[in-house]
């Protein structure tokens, strides 16, 4: 007997509840800016909390670095920002929703 999703409640193969996630995100924001030591990290929000850990594992692979998912955003270490929105479209985000905001924070 195959496997029913408890989310859709469709079988596993015809299951498109990931689909309908990637989709229901309003808006993505994506900026860089420097923490402790002046050291760059990458700051993804507004991605779907369901997704969030699978999405920041994918991202650490993609961009070669360290980071972590809490609280709702993804952080990753280094500035990411040029190459972030073409990743993001490869994984299935919308790039209409997508808006990179390159680097932010208070310059001393």
């Amino acid at each position: 007997m195959p496997e029913i999703c408890n989310k859709c409640g469709l079988i596993k193969d015809l299951c498109v509840c990931e689909v309908l996630d990637k989709e229901e995100v309003q808006k993505i924001t994506v900026y860089a800016t420097a923490k402790k030591f002046k050291k760059l990290v990458t700051i993804i929000e507004g991605i779907a909390k369901n997704r969030l850990g699978e999405t920041a594992k994918e991202l650490k692979h993609k961009m070669a670095c360290g980071g972590t998912a809490k609280d709702g955003i993804i952080i990753l270490q280094g500035d990411h920002t040029k190459k972030m929105k073409e990743i993001l479209v490869k994984m299935g985000y919308s790039e209409e929703a997508i808006a990179v905001l390159g680097k932010v924070g208070r310059r001393r």
